[in-house]
């Protein structure tokens, strides 16, 4: 098993690679940048269509209320989505370009919103009114609104970056040169979708729209099969286990279909029709990853009542409520399961069993897909039975999982469990019982944390974590002195979504206080840096971001701070120590 991993780990400077390259990552973000329309929108979806499972109907007036909120705000999501990606992508073009020549991210997005309407919508014109026609516009989409957030972005790159542009005197302000050197790309970009979409439709008959759904539906049919499936979430837990934070390259690929599905079997409950997708999203919040990444929400509650090795019931007590939110970096750090050959397994097909049951009980059974979205932090067994409207077959086929996650993680579940009491044995009751005692506090001691507030329920939990190596009491002394020029720095640290990112910002200003030493932290979520970074000296990625570091040491020039990366084992030992953690500040601050 070790042999497997290692040989997957040698994979790793590919798959940072495909995660950091600027399109995926655009998609990411600008799809990132959206979801609280989705959810928002998801609420009146809920509300208007839950109670009709009683035979309950809201007044027409009441109901046309409810679903214009959805459409006026869901109905228009591609929109919103060309203009966040574009805006995201503009800001990876400008890593290229000199600080003083910069593409204008807000001419950029109101030039792909422009463009997308160009290519996604018919004008309706009759007697009594004109206006756009929606059926592009939402979710249906949202892969031509990447593919427009795109174009503008190239095109805006290139015309800024030769100077292509109309050029003012130095006297006029510059937010007027502003707008007159926007004028050229932002128009060479209208044109061209423009030009493009009468040709588009003279040759086909359609809009560009459409026939990019007619493109890609053969591979979303594929990805909604049980291969498909597997090699969906299958890759995206086998990332994580290694270090590389998989849903940075799997969720670009599938974003539209996730949100396109949901809409879909909607649109076919609400016609009285079997709604059959099963790539949703919520069945990947609450289904594929019931208790976060890996489907663990069972195996924390294996760690908390069954374990008999006492730090495995400390690190269960302490990691079950954030598991329950679907927050399990302080599971997956702190037993460990990331890197451990003992949980590849069930943490790798848990999920592929998951989503198989379900598709099981659409294709089969007649039960309907998942229609509604809430927040992924609604526990998973809740989120099951609300996202597929309480239909009774939802409640068997989330007992069903839960039973089939227990038997994929119960047998390496006992193997750990043996294996930890081994080690617990070879130790006196009194250092155990110090030890757990000092863990399970710093579990829960992360949750009271400074750090900023995304960051402190996810990754801050995970601070507890202990490499098996401590510094010799002298080593750690000499660590210690090195650390009297803090006084006054600030240190960012960075991570995907911004939780794990607080276990080395609350180590640092724990270790700082402690110590007095006035040194400031904070924990964000890569991507939400830029223009925090003039107020710090140090940046940190956390192992999960690492593999941005070439586009952060761009976004550190430009300002004149420093930056570094840290790999798993050595980000759990800093988080754990210290005085090594003020340490490695240190030594990072003096290069």
């Amino acid at each position: 098993m070790e042999q497997l991993i290692a040989i997957i780990e040698k994979g790793q400077p590919f798959f940072n690679a495909i995660a950091r390259n600027k399109y995926l990552k655009a998609i990411r973000d600008g799809f990132i940048s959206v979801i609280p329309i989705i959810i928002f929108s998801s609420i009146f979806c809920l509300v208007a269509s839950v109670p009709n499972i009683w035979g309950f109907y809201w007044p027409d007036d009441i109901n046309n209320a409810l679903w214009k909120c959805y459409n006026y705000s869901m109905g228009i999501l591609a929109i919103a989505c060309a203009a966040t990606t574009a805006k995201h992508f503009a800001d990876a073009q400008n890593r290229d370009l000199p600080k003083n020549n910069q593409i204008n991210f807000i001419s950029c997005m109101c030039a792909a919103i422009i463009g997308f309407l160009l290519l996604s919508s018919d004008t309706i014109a009759t007697d009594a009114a004109s206006g756009f026609n929606t059926t592009y516009l939402g979710s249906k989409g949202l892969l031509t609104a990447f593919i427009a957030a795109f174009v503008t972005g190239i095109i805006y790159k290139f015309f800024i970056k030769r100077n292509i542009t109309v050029k003012m005197p130095e006297q006029v302000p510059p937010n007027i040169s502003q707008t007159f050197k926007d004028i050229i790309p932002f128009s060479v970009c209208i044109t061209v979708f423009w030009v493009f979409d009468i040709v588009f439709r003279a040759a086909f008959g359609f809009c560009f729209a459409q026939g990019v759904i007619q493109v890609f539906q053969p591979l979303f049919t594929a990805a909604d099969g049980y291969i498909g499936l597997a090699v969906i979430y299958g890759a995206m837990s086998l990332f994580w286990f290694v270090g590389v934070h998989g849903p940075s390259i799997v969720e670009p690929a599938i974003a539209a279909a996730l949100v396109a599905n949901m809409t879909d079997n909607l649109a076919a409950f609400q016609a009285g029709q079997h709604a059959s997708a099963v790539l949703t999203q919520g069945a990947q919040y609450f289904v594929v990853c019931m208790g976060g990444t890996g489907a663990t929400l069972v195996l924390v509650f294996m760690f908390c009542f069954l374990a008999k090795s006492q730090e495995m019931r400390a690190v269960g007590k302490a990691a079950i409520v954030p598991v329950c939110f679907a927050v399990n970096e302080p599971l997956l750090f702190a037993a460990p399961i990331v890197l451990n050959p003992v949980f590849f397994v069930p943490f790798v097909f848990a999920p592929i069993a998951n989503i198989w049951i379900l598709k099981i009980f659409i294709d089969f059974l007649g039960m309907n897909g998942f229609m509604y979205t809430l927040p992924w932090t609604v526990p998973g067994p809740i989120g099951t039975i609300m996202g597929l409207g309480f239909q009774p077959l939802a409640f068997v086929m989330l007992a069903l999982i839960l039973v089939v996650d227990f038997v994929l993680y119960y047998p390496f579940f006992r193997a750990y469990d043996a294996q930890k009491c081994a080690e617990e044995a070879e130790i006196s009751e009194e250092e155990l019982a110090a030890k757990n005692a000092e863990k399970a506090a710093k579990l829960n001691d992360a949750f009271q944390g400074k750090a900023d507030a995304k960051s402190v329920a996810a990754g801050a939990a995970a601070e507890a974590v202990k490499s098996d190596a401590p510094a010799a009491s002298a080593a750690v002394a000499t660590e210690a002195t090195a650390v009297s020029d803090l006084n006054g720095k600030r240190v960012l640290v960075l991570c995907q979504g911004g939780g794990t990112s607080g276990l080395l910002a609350n180590a640092l200003a724990k270790a700082a206080k402690e110590r007095g030493i006035n040194l400031e932290t904070a924990a964000e979520a890569y991507g939400n840096h830029v223009d925090m970074l003039p107020d710090f000296d140090l940046v940190v990625l956390a192992p999960q971001a690492a593999s941005y570091l070439a586009d952060l040491q761009k976004d550190c020039e430009r300002v004149g701070n420093k930056c570094v990366a840290c790999r798993g084992k050595q980000y759990i030992e800093l988080s754990q120590n210290g005085d090594k953690s003020l340490a490695f500040v240190s030594e990072q601050l003096s290069k």
